[in-house]
């Protein structure tokens, strides 16, 4: 008997699902016992690029979620309202849900799951991290036998072309996101992909799942590109980096013993990724995500970060899944969610560790007047925080401007931050135009 989905929303994403399930031939059989029963859209009018039977369509997307034919409801409405909503409700009614949603499951994951695990349904989104790229099953099941010590990716494509185009072509931010919304590539509203907020809900949800503990997404660290230059770009080159917005997620050590601590680091910020990192060479749209455990060591993903085909494949990959579970139950009394490999059965909230703690190395530009002993005082002064300094170079300048380039040895936040804010004081220091972490 063929299992019936509701789809919600018929996008670039809910189309792309659907012509995937509507053409079953020379994908996994179990493809074609997956019936699209009831698609909900905004209007009825709109001329479509799948064609379905008349009363398929509606535009009550109530009525999808309290179908009681359906077993899966799919949502790919994005947004917070009414997806939220409308995903308690399918839990309500007891049906599984499948989302590509990141921004809803990073906010609202607590109370989702927690519906979901009492309803005894699952709710899965593969689509809401690395579109094509499957990494959350793997991080769920493959590699749930590893002590995970850190999850790092680049899961921004929008940010990832921007900082490639800087690099390649030696332009500024502004220039090259005006043209990637030109192409499409960034919307007219960049805010959440340029300032990290795209990249903070999907670490989050990332954490969650290796390290076995729920996120609150406020104490996700969130710092975007807006702010990096040509110079960085330019500079980084010479210093054998290159830039990328990282999204963190790793177990905290204590910096004087090196013991692991029972808390995470969580951040998003543009970092500058030594060239022999195997995330150095990921450009353009790409996505990629670094999963570091014990005893695998290193696994890459690699892949379309967005686009219809890959994330409507992730979102079958949920339904099939799901499915599977569903036709092997038939005739028992054993619930869905006995199946921990693909719940989210998890409780309590991870410990996150304060950015003030967080030890990394440091990459300053600054500006000072062209004067004797203007590095000396550069080097006295970090060296009174505690920050021990790599390689302090003058590099340009611009009139009777010295632009001077300071690499730091590990260091607390804390200390690199209340450096800088004495050095801005200095009559001698114009300005610090960029503070960048080094990986």
């Amino acid at each position: 008997m063929a299992v019936k989905v509701g789809l919600l929303g018929l996008g670039t994403v809910g189309t792309g699902t659907a012509q995937i399930l509507l053409d079953p031939a020379e994908r996994h059989p179990l493809v074609k016992e997956i019936a699209i029963a009831r698609v909900g859209v905004r209007s009825l009018d709109k001329p479509r690029a799948v064609e379905f039977p008349p009363d398929c369509l509606t535009t009550d997307l109530e009525a999808i979620v309290t179908d009681p034919d359906i077993a899966i409801v799919v949502e790919l409405l994005g947004g917070l309202e009414p997806a939220r909503s409308l995903i308690l409700k399918a839990i309500h009614q007891g049906k599984h849900v499948v989302t590509a949603n990141k921004a809803v499951i990073a906010r609202y994951g607590d109370e989702i799951f927690t519906a979901a695990n009492k309803a005894g349904v699952y709710v899965m989104l593969e689509a809401a991290v690395g579109g094509g790229i499957p990494v959350i099953q793997p991080l769920k099941q493959a590699l749930g036998v590893n002590r995970i010590h850190g999850v790092t990716g680049i899961v921004n494509g929008t940010t990832n072309y921007i900082l490639t185009r800087m690099q390649q072509e030696g332009g500024d931010f502004e220039a090259i996101l005006a043209d990637a919304q030109r192409l499409g590539y960034a919307e007219a509203d960049p805010s959440a992909d340029v300032d990290g907020l795209d990249a903070a809900d999907k670490i989050a949800i990332l954490a969650s799942l290796a390290f076995g503990g729920r996120i609150k997404l406020s104490e996700v660290y969130s710092e975007g590109i807006r702010h990096v230059t040509a110079a960085d770009i330019a500079y980084a080159e010479r210093l054998g980096f290159v830039i990328k917005l990282l999204a963190i997620a790793r177990r905290d050590t204590c910096p004087i013993s090196n013991e692991v601590l029972d808390q995470l680091q969580l951040r998003v910020h543009p970092t500058l990724v030594p060239k022999h990192h195997p995330l150095a060479s990921v450009n353009d749209v790409y996505n990629a995500i670094l999963v570091e455990g014990e005893p695998i060591g290193q696994v890459m993903f690699f892949g379309p970060g967005a686009g219809a085909g890959p994330t409507a494949s992730a979102v079958v990959s949920d339904i099939i899944n799901i499915a599977a579970t569903l036709q092997s139950q038939q005739g028992s009394t054993a619930t869905p969610s006995a199946n921990p490999l693909l719940a989210c059965s998890h409780q309590h909230y991870c410990k996150v560790s304060p950015m003030a703690d967080i030890v990394s190395r440091f990459y300053v530009r600054l500006l000072a007047k062209d004067q004797p002993g203007v590095i000396g005082r550069v080097g006295l002064c970090f060296g009174n925080h505690e920050v021990s300094i790599e390689s302090v170079v003058q590099i340009d300048m611009r009139g009777d401007v010295a632009e001077i380039v300071v690499v730091t040895h590990e260091v607390r936040e804390a200390n690199i931050q209340s450096a800088l804010d004495e050095l801005r004081s200095y009559p001698d220091i114009q300005s610090v135009p960029s503070v960048l972490r080094v990986l």
